[in-house]
């Protein structure tokens, strides 16, 4: 593995431990103001929309200035929110503070043009997974490391995220070389339709190479978002798990998603190919959200989950390297960018139909509509890989 992608690595995976660390305090944090359950949610949705309009922004900003300026200003902006999330004061600074990581929010995005722009496309689809490995470290570490430190204070996880995102920024500045040279940039001038979030969105989601497969995205997160959103209230209801149950529950899932990520794939891309893992892997996920749905006891559930991590940890580093592959390198960052814009839209959209459905029908039906929706993004991947051109990027 290039030393640049392991630089990078250790930068993505610290930013994501700092998230992660915020995990277990947040909704006390924001009870101390208001003890209303729908403003702990409305904190996730602000985060999220901040992103939805930012993310392209911020990725067509890498492809004309290189990815380490945005990535560093990203990471600064992680620690402002963080910082002013610790001070709060008023549910207004909490909201200002969610919405400044929002907007400045392109860690990921950018991480992953990043990537494209080191990777060969027989190595694609494996070196996106490292993104999933620091996601999987930074989901067993960090809700782990804020419990700890939520004994000292309440606070004390916002300033170590805020703290750690700013070491974060201080190790890439001077370790992380530039991944796009200023040869392979976009050096069109700006102009007024440039600073318009939403026209990436549809111009990159027009394009009949990528329509199919930013649909199958869209659809496989909306149900992802369903079930981590809704599933403590779930498992709850059916079986009667606390915090403790559910906190080891998403520890085996992430553990799961390291060694997928981080071993399985890379074995399977020289074996199986992008296509195949990008077939694979939403039909073994479908699959687990039918077991969590129609689990008898609850140690089934432990199943489901396992289907999950495994058919997620294929497909989405698959269906990102299949996204690169078809368009240029000077557009990886905006490409980037509206893939973000799409998982935002999905974090506001999705654990609201996942709370109607199971308020309205049964605590199963969010699993059950979710594995349809699942087979859908199976069936449009699958179309969008037999009858769509191959790629134009390196």
């Amino acid at each position: 593995m290039p030393r640049s992608l392991i630089v990078l690595f250790l930068t993505v995976f610290l930013d994501l431990l700092g998230a992660g660390i915020l995990v277990p305090v947040l909704p006390y944090l924001v009870r101390r103001y208001d003890g209303d359950a729908l403003t702990v949610g409305l904190m996730a949705t602000v985060f999220s929309g901040a992103q939805f309009f930012a993310s392209p922004l911020l990725g067509l900003w890498s492809d004309r200035a290189g990815r380490r300026p945005v990535l560093l200003i990203s990471l600064f902006g992680t620690a402002i929110g963080y910082f002013l999330f610790g001070l709060g004061g008023s549910l207004a600074v909490l909201y200002i503070s969610r919405l400044i990581d929002g907007f400045t929010g392109g860690n990921i995005s950018t991480a992953q043009a990043y990537i494209a722009d080191c990777s060969s496309p027989q190595d694609r689809a494996k070196n996106f997974a490292l993104i999933g490995v620091a996601f999987g470290l930074g989901f067993v570490l960090g809700p782990a490391v804020g419990g700890a430190l939520s004994h000292i204070s309440l606070v004390a996880p916002a300033y170590v995220a805020g703290c750690l995102a700013l070491v974060t920024m201080t190790f890439g500045y001077f370790v992380l070389p530039e991944s796009l040279p200023p040869e392979k940039r976009r050096h069109a001038e700006w102009k007024t339709r440039d600073l318009d979030p939403l026209a990436p969105i549809f111009r990159y989601g027009g394009r009949a190479s990528l329509r199919l497969l930013f649909s199958a995205i869209f659809l496989f997160n909306f149900a992802f978002s369903g079930l981590t959103t809704n599933f403590a209230v779930y498992t709850l209801t059916r079986y009667g798990w606390g915090p403790a149950e559910n906190a080891w529950l998403f520890v085996f899932l992430g553990a799961i998603s390291v060694v997928v990520q981080g071993w399985l794939v890379r074995r399977l891309v020289p074996a199986w190919g992008e296509k195949r893992m990008a077939l694979t892997g939403p039909l073994l996920t479908a699959a687990g959200f039918a077991v969590i749905a129609a689990a008898p006891v609850a140690s089934w559930v432990y199943g489901g989950i396992a289907l999950t991590a495994v058919g997620s940890g294929l497909a989405t580093p698959a269906w990102t390297g299949l996204l690169s592959g078809r368009v240029d390198p000077q557009e990886q960052g905006t490409l980037m960018g509206v893939n973000a814009s799409v998982g935002s839209l999905t974090r506001i959209l999705g654990p609201v139909w996942a709370g109607v459905w199971f308020d309205r029908v049964g605590p199963s039906w969010p699993y059950w509509t979710g594995a349809a929706f699942i087979l859908a993004a199976w069936w449009m991947v699958r179309w969008a890989v037999s009858h769509q051109a191959g790629t134009v990027a390196p």
